[in-house]
């Protein structure tokens, strides 16, 4: 049975979403910055549909990322996990986003709560060990939340602390710090969760770490990673 296009109710060309969407969730550009650039490239569409296609196919887009990536990754990013959360303001109110991140700076799973307990530690290892496997070695900081938490599943002897051992996860927040500074934070924490989960993915597949690279390397994997971008959900 041949799959339906997502795309098969629009009239714009579905190349248009896909730029659409790789602007506004891969660069801190707001949704009126990007009909404007849209705009000088002769596409006149109001930023209310940017808006309203990240909604729809942003998802969509990260869903078929992951998918095709965790076959991939599920060999290495077992080896070392970075867990980490920081804090998030939403409508004034303090939340957490924790994050799951692999040895080579691989966001795995992201999590937003209201709470920095164990409970929340707890759903965001079953989440991301339940995709990708257990790890052998799990670097964290010394919030008694994550020992507690591994005590449950039976792993506490995986847990490392060492001092500055958890710098990739801390480098990790600083692209969703510059998203989130660009949008002027979020309203609610289901819309937190929505954009975090797909600027994850986002993030990872054009993530080609440019300085341990040669530079034709590095041009022949984002030449790769922008035509598998362009190819998304394709019928």
């Amino acid at each position: 049975m041949t799959k339906r296009s997502p795309f098969r109710y629009f009239k714009t060309s579905p190349e248009i979403i896909r730029l659409a969407v790789m602007l506004y969730v891969r660069f801190p550009l707001s949704l009126r910055n990007v009909e404007d650039l849209l705009h000088e490239r002769g596409i006149d569409v109001s930023y209310e549909t940017v808006r309203f296609w990240w909604n729809r196919f942003g998802p969509m887009f990260a869903a078929e990322i992951r998918r095709k990536r965790v076959s991939r990754m599920r060999c290495y990013s077992n080896w070392r996990w970075h867990l980490d959360e920081v804090f998030v303001k939403i409508n004034g109110e303090r939340h957490y986003l924790w994050r799951a991140v692999d040895h080579e700076g691989e966001v795995l799973e992201s999590y937003v709560t209201k709470r920095r307990d164990r409970a929340a530690a707890l759903k965001l290892l079953k989440k991301a060990m339940k995709r990708y496997g257990s790890p052998e070695v799990i670097v964290t900081d010394k919030l008694r939340s994550y020992g507690a938490a591994m005590k449950v599943i039976g792993n506490a002897c995986k847990q490392d602390t060492g001092r500055w051992k958890n710098n990739r996860a801390e480098n990790s927040h600083l692209p969703f710090r510059r998203r989130e500074r660009a949008m002027n934070g979020f309203r609610r924490m289901r819309s937190l969760q929505k954009f975090v989960s797909v600027h994850a993915s986002v993030f990872n597949h054009f993530n080609q770490e440019r300085s341990l690279s040669k530079r034709c390397h590095f041009k022949l994997n984002r030449t790769a990673a922008l035509a598998e971008w362009r190819g998304l959900c394709a019928a």
